[in-house]
């Protein structure tokens, strides 16, 4: 390890925990350098952007290097590449067929597809659009948009019955978005086809908007509420490891 290097990005690490900034003083006790030292440091990372110094209070604090270097990383992101080893995952525990979905103009488009090797696999492929309101990779994806959005789509697209147990009526629809807000995950059970059960995850980015989902479908003789409940919780953990890798922070 470079020792100037280290201790630079040790700097930054400390900085950065400080939102009001730091001084020299403290800044050479956590490093147990003399101050100097420390000044020769905070100036080479100050001629680079990455630390600046408030002229009142003297003190350091990160330099807006960050925001030019992070917007270049959130644009380079490509959520398909940056999903697909948790997809992986996902596929391993259920041994279902596992999507990654987007929203697109009222509907949800499938954008992956990962087969389980179970026999009686669900019938779908990239590139295909499903209704927003009878999937589940759908409902996590209204059950988070604004309000507003959600009631334009409503009253743009309505819900259209595709099996019995689609649900058509407005504040009961309304009442299960809230549901899925809460609980952070939304279940369909043969909503949007008969004999088709799935689960799904919301997916945010950076700017705590949600951009995707992932959904597990399969047979619903397997696709049991046990099964479900099995599920939950490990499906909800991808989705937050896959928004964490999309910047997303939950506070």
């Amino acid at each position: 390890m470079v020792q100037s290097v280290d201790r630079a990005l040790t700097i930054i690490t400390l900085v950065s925990k400080r939102k009001e900034g730091i001084g020299v003083t403290e800044l050479a006790s956590h490093l147990d350098l003399n101050k100097s030292s420390i000044f020769r440091l905070l100036s080479t990372l100050a001629e680079h952007g990455f630390i600046e110094q408030n002229p009142e209070t003297k003190k350091y604090r990160l330099g807006y290097k960050y925001l030019e270097l992070s917007s270049m990383l959130l644009e380079s992101i490509d959520l398909r590449d940056q999903a697909k080893p948790y997809l992986e995952e996902l596929k391993q525990f259920t041994n279902e067929v596992v999507h990654l979905v987007v929203y697109d103009q009222g509907e949800v488009v499938y954008i992956e597809k990962l087969e389980g090797s179970e026999t009686l696999r669900t019938h779908s492929q990239v590139g295909r659009r499903a209704p927003l309101h009878s999937t589940s990779a759908g409902k996590v994806i209204y059950g988070h948009l604004p309000l507003n959005e959600i009631m334009d789509n409503l009253d743009k697209y309505g819900l259209p019955g595709y099996t019995e147990h689609t649900i058509t009526d407005k504040d009961a629809f309304l009442k299960e978005l809230s549901r899925i807000r809460n609980e952070g995950y939304a279940t369909e059970i043969e909503e949007n086809e008969p004999g088709v059960t799935c689960i799904a995850a919301p997916i945010f980015d950076h700017r705590k908007k949600i951009v995707a989902a992932i959904s597990v479908s399969g047979p619903s003789m397997r696709m049991t509420t046990e099964r479900l409940n099995e599920m939950k919780p490990v499906i909800m953990e991808i989705g937050k490891k896959i928004s964490k890798r999309l910047g997303y922070t939950e506070h």
